[in-house]
């Protein structure tokens, strides 16, 4: 998830391929940005890398605990090309136990320690934040229905006369777009600090507050500074005080790069486990997603949450506000998962869960607290996998532990088949996501990325393959609201005058949503008129010199009339321009979202260039062609002609919609 990805917002998913723009964009630009909750609509890795969930529950002991995990994770990591992992279970205020599996450094052939060996845990980093701030709100130093401003030294300016609020950051519901200039880097280079990127750019707030859904690492990283000021602590010396210390998370640190004394236990991160692995990635946002752990520490830190505030004696908050942190929901889509403060519902066989997931590059992770249970589950992978195995080995063996230990009897109802073909043909459409950058050039990822889904057979038809990497089946249990039979997962959408208007699935209802593309920015009809576009473009840019060398081999003239020949060259270097523009976009969104250290000040000059080339090449080459358009139709050439010269012009028309509908045409490098 993007730090969730997101991540970004974040997982690969490659579609059909355009000519120029789509034809590199597409393979990266529905990557979230990382530090975030993502969801992958690759092909994940084979069936076999998960196993089943045993058919008989078993009691939750440590014995039964290590016997189910031992013969789980090693053939799932294998498979998946997942370096290690680590997993804790807690309950009844107790570490139950605590399991290590592969290598923290695979060359080395070092094993995972989960008491020693650290992992990245993304945006579950955000979970020590929010504790931090609960127990500024706690003190009284913060309100968290007031005004952000008070506390801050630059301003976040309001939308409709509204203010942010720390509610609003901790349910993502301040309306930010999407933020990914420097969130992280990958190649052993440095990021700004966290401040500094918070006072460079504000991003804009493209939502009515507490209206939308939308995940923010900004927002995060905000809270973070806020804590700052308002304790008059730097971030990190904050929690490590008043979190780590009473916690005893003695390997615990937000600090970036390691504390000499912490760095030695550092795991590797790897893509896969088969490649050499990544350096260690540093994480600009810092209080959303920088922290380095344990399992161990992990552990008591959901102890700690599982005993309302208290581990060891030591009390980092009072029952009464651990409870207001755990239970506040903000309900968006019943009967779906919904935000607390901070943290967010995983709900499972009619149990009360609340948890977070968290992913960098490499590492990726979820923790999950069953809470009239006192059970806690933690997991981190130090690798990607072989096509994003880690992110379904994380949700299957939350579902696994949840059947085997915690089980329920309820059985889901059924809507008949008439009213479900009727409901799923509502459903049918092209959706966009609400976590996705909305006022900059990285709007154009949302084109190649639009969500379709179908309706077929009188069944819903998304893009989210289950684990066998085979379409999931839906089948609705309520009005409105659907389930995947192979897994947990339910679909649910909000209804409006009989037109569904939005909807989400469980794993990202609380911070993500998908609502209805307008029909101007509707890739299921602009998608194929671009191809078209840029086809044409392109034959008539390699065609011109390919028959100006056959003209001159035979001798032979360009027969015109006289005055067409200015406006002739003119259309055929528009077509040059616009499709140079188009593929130079579309290369540089590709290398950007396929690596995360490129969104950077490094690409700056790239961008600027491109801003400017492409106006140039999109509003002068539209303008050329309708000066050829006239003057072919006001002179005596032939159909042909005539033709060809409505196909450039259309072309060029089209290029220039969508360039302005995806902000190809804005000026600045901040995003």
């Amino acid at each position: 998830m993007t730090l969730g990805t997101p991540r970004p917002l974040f997982a690969t998913a490659r579609r059909v391929a355009l000519l120029a723009m789509a034809a590199v964009a597409s393979a990266a630009a529905q990557k979230a940005p990382p530090l975030g909750p993502s969801v992958s609509t690759a092909k994940p890795a084979t069936a076999a890398a998960v196993p089943s969930a045993p058919a008989a529950p078993g009691v939750l002991t440590a014995a039964d605990v290590n016997a189910w995990l031992d013969g789980y994770m090693p053939y799932a990591l294998k498979t998946g090309d997942i370096a290690g992992a680590v997993v804790a279970v807690v309950k009844g205020g107790d570490i139950l136990t605590m399991r290590g599996y592969g290598y923290s450094d695979v060359a080395k052939r070092t094993p995972v320690d989960p008491a020693t060996t650290l992992f990245r845990p993304g945006s579950v980093s955000k979970l020590v934040t929010w504790t931090a701030v609960m127990q500024l709100v706690e003190s009284g130093k913060l309100d968290p229905d007031g005004d952000v401003n008070r506390y801050l030294d630059f301003e976040i300016p309001p939308r409709d006369g509204k203010p942010v609020t720390m509610r609003n950051l901790m349910q993502h519901v301040a309306g930010f777009e999407e933020q990914a200039k420097d969130i992280m880097s990958t190649d052993g280079g440095h990021v700004p600090s966290y401040d500094t990127l918070l006072k460079r750019w504000t991003p804009a707030r493209v939502y009515p507050v507490g209206s939308t859904p939308a995940y923010s690492n900004y927002g995060a990283s905000l809270a973070g500074y806020i804590v700052q000021r308002v304790s008059g602590e730097p971030f990190d010396a904050y929690v490590e005080r008043h979190i780590f210390a009473p916690l005893a998370m003695t390997r615990s640190t937000f600090r970036q790069p390691l504390p000499p004394a912490l760095a030695p236990l550092m795991s590797q991160g790897y893509k896969v486990a088969s490649k050499p692995p990544l350096k260690f990635e540093m994480v600009g946002p810092a209080p959303a997603g920088s922290l380095s752990s344990s399992a161990e520490d992990m552990a008591h830190f959901m102890i700690a949450h599982l005993q309302n505030g208290t581990y060891g004696g030591n009390r980092i908050l009072q029952p009464a506000t651990a409870h207001t942190m755990h239970d506040s929901p903000l309900t968006m889509l019943p009967p779906l998962n919904r935000m607390q403060l901070g943290f967010f519902e995983t709900n499972i066989n009619g149990r009360e869960v609340i948890g977070h997931l968290g992913d960098t590059e490499a590492f990726h992770t979820s923790l999950h607290l069953f809470l009239n249970d006192g059970v806690g589950l933690y997991m981190s992978f130090n690798s990607a996998g072989k096509n994003g195995a880690s992110g379904s080995l994380r949700t299957a063996l939350f579902e696994d532990f949840a059947d085997r230990y915690l089980p329920t009897t309820e059985q889901d109802g059924r809507v008949d088949s008439v009213t479900a073909a009727k409901h799923a043909a509502l459903l049918a459409g092209s959706w966009i996501n609400s976590r996705r950058a909305e006022t900059n050039f990285l709007n154009a990822a949302t084109f190649v990325s639009e969500m379709k889904v179908g309706a077929r057979k009188g069944e819903i038809v998304l893009p989210f393959p289950g684990l066998n990497g085979e379409p999931r089946k839906w089948v609705e249990i309520a009005p409105f609201v659907w389930r995947d039979t192979e897994s947990h997962e339910r679909l649910a959408a909000k209804v409006v005058d009989g037109k569904v208007v939005r909807w989400s699935i469980d794993l990202l209802s609380p911070f993500m949503v998908f609502d209805r593309a307008p029909w101007y920015l509707n890739s299921a009809w602009l998608l194929p008129l671009l191809v078209f576009a840029i086809v044409a473009l392109a034959i008539t840019a390699v065609r011109w010199p390919v028959a100006a060398f056959v003209r001159r081999h035979y001798g032979a003239k360009l027969a015109l009339e006289k005055g067409a020949l200015p406006a002739y060259r003119g259309s055929r270097i528009a077509a040059i321009a616009i499709a140079a523009a188009m593929i130079g976009w579309g290369l540089v969104l590709g290398v950007l979202l396929s690596d995360v250290s490129r969104l950077s000040s490094r690409s700056d000059p790239i961008i600027k260039f491109l801003q400017v080339f492409g106006m140039i090449a999109f509003f002068g080459g539209t303008a050329l062609m309708l000066w050829n358009l006239w003057v072919v139709f006001r002179g005596q050439r032939r159909w042909p002609a005539k033709v060809w010269s409505v196909v450039l012009t259309l072309s060029a028309v089209t290029v220039l919609w969508v360039a302005l509908a995806f902000k190809l045409t804005t000026f600045g490098v901040n995003y």
